[in-house]
């Protein structure tokens, strides 16, 4: 049970990335009307920086796309982890209001890092 809860969330996690991807590439969701002049002058500075936004694009489709596959899961949550400590912190510093939002994805990204620690540790072992 616990594993089928774990795909389900896993899933949705990364659909939400594959879409917050493709969005920064096609611009298919509208801006919220009411965002603070903070927010939108972060946001400009973020596309100023013309390799950034296709870089975090690119990032959060492939961390996406290998969390949602369960072989892969373990190396798609550690490719998406800096965005979501950037989202948390991001969330923290500048907009409260998205911070339950941005620890859920935290959660559920500590989670399938937990599920799968025993593959990261030889990475940090000595040989």
């Amino acid at each position: 049970m616990r594993q089928k809860i774990l795909s389900i969330v896993s899933i949705l996690f990364a659909l939400m990335f594959v879409n917050a991807g493709l969005n920064k590439f096609f611009n298919y969701m509208p801006m919220p009307e009411n965002m603070p002049e903070e927010q939108l002058e972060i946001m400009g500075a973020f596309v100023q920086i013309a390799w950034l936004m296709p870089l975090i694009a690119i990032t959060e489709i492939a961390g996406g796309i290998l969390f949602a596959i369960p072989r892969y899961r373990p190396l798609g949550a550690i490719i998406i982890l800096p965005v979501v400590v950037g989202i948390v912190l991001h969330h923290f510093i500048h907009a409260p209001e998205g911070l339950p939002i941005a620890i859920a994805l935290l959660a559920v990204n500590a989670w399938a890092i937990a599920e799968n620690w025993k593959k990261y540790l030889p990475m940090i072992q000595k040989p």
